[in-house]
């Protein structure tokens, strides 16, 4: 649904509900009693989200389902709307020093009220006609789906397929990033890169994964506001006996062996991983995690960009994106591929899938669990 449907029906409502007011209020001898309406900022698909009015009015206004009712003031000569942006955007609006703010409030004639508390979902906006209000909405909800498709808003949450409940795999990861960084020079034969130091080939402690986070990636999610991250943790729970069917209620083994590069050069790595291979290789792991992935598309928690990527099972053990030293982005894995590159990790159960939060950790150190689904229990033919 376009932004310029989304706001003409909004228009519609408010007009609709504001004239019964009037209309209610001059029966009852021109009380100046406050009633509230609400507008809500919600996504409904993978490519656009909308302002939608959340209470149904006369006529051909009714109220979309899941829409929680909040109360926005329309009383004489004020019209206030309170507009549901996820506490994670509110700096966007804002924008740099206040600067977003006040060119919507100058350009707009409305005042923008943000919550005193950083976990609150609603800001107010204040004007002095329905149509200052409504397009100030427009404007805050474009400002919105523009920052949530680029990078300025990162990934909050992701589905994870842990790798870190295997002991004897965190061990060997340890044993790996210990023999590299035990070493001052991992210089090769060549007379060129005799002397070369860990420094010189961007290598350092902070870009390699921690072994307790350890995992496969299935899906990465912007989960901003509290409805986006209810539905997400419901989408995980409820296509559980789908997962199990897509999996034929058998466990899944995958075996672990070499190294290779994300993208590029072994001279110019960013991202080194560990090829996966299921066991078997019929294609039921795939299987299962186009499953997660439809669902999420489906309930509309997916960026469009992401929808169409195809999934490449990988296992991540360094990634220059992590780097403290931020004027390098690639590091030489070219010595450490000679002496990983055919390591064989071992075989590994997949027991769970998680609803991930990023940059959270729970006892274990793993990521935090915010949701997660079970896979076959461990038993072979």
């Amino acid at each position: 649904m376009g932004i310029d449907r989304v706001v003409g029906f909004t228009s519609r409502c408010l007009k609709s509900k504001i004239m019964s007011f009037k209309g209610n209020a001059a029966m009852d001898g021109g009380s100046k009693k406050e009633k509230m309406v609400n507008l809500v900022w919600r996504p409904i698909s993978t490519r656009s989200s909308s302002v939608v009015y959340s209470e149904a009015a006369e006529g051909q206004c009714s109220k979309p389902s899941g829409v929680s009712e909040r109360a926005p003031v329309v009383s004489a000569g004020k019209h206030s709307v309170p507009l549901e942006v996820g506490a994670s955007l509110m700096k966007f609006i804002k924008g740099k020093e206040g600067t977003t703010q006040m060119k919507i409030e100058d350009e707009m004639g409305v005042k923008i009220i943000f919550p005193s508390s950083r976990n609150e979902d609603h800001i107010i906006i204040e004007g002095g006609s329905v149509d200052c209000v409504t397009k100030a909405s427009e404007r805050i909800a474009t400002i919105v789906d523009e920052v949530v498709k680029s990078p300025s808003l990162d990934y909050s949450h992701f589905v994870s397929l842990p790798l870190a409940i295997h002991p004897e795999l965190v061990a060997k990861l340890v044993n790996f990033q210990n023999s590299i960084l035990g070493n001052q020079s991992i210089a090769g034969d060549k007379q060129d890169v005799q002397s070369s130091t860990l420094f010189d080939l961007g290598i350092e402690k902070s870009i390699f994964i921690k072994p307790s986070t350890f995992h496969l990636t299935v899906l990465m999610l912007k989960l901003w506001k509290k409805d986006r991250f209810n539905t997400a943790r419901d989408v995980l729970k409820s296509i559980s006996p789908s997962v199990m069917d897509a999996l034929d209620n058998q466990p899944i083994f995958i075996r672990l062996k070499g190294l290779d590069c994300m993208r590029g050069s072994l001279a110019k790595a960013r991202v080194l991983y560990i090829p996966v291979e299921e066991i078997g290789d019929e294609g039921r792991l795939l299987r299962a995690c186009k499953v997660i992935t439809d669902a999420f598309v489906k309930a509309g928690l997916v960026l469009e960009k992401d929808a169409n990527q195809s999934l490449k099972l990988h296992a991540t053990v360094m990634n220059a994106r992590h780097r403290k030293r931020k004027k390098m982005d690639s590091f030489d894995a070219r010595e450490i591929h000679k002496q990983f590159g055919n390591e064989d990790w071992g075989e590994y159960l997949i027991q769970e899938a998680h609803l991930s939060q990023r940059f959270v950790f729970d006892q274990s150190g793993y990521y935090h669990c915010c949701a997660s689904i079970p896979f076959p229990g461990e038993h072979r033919d």
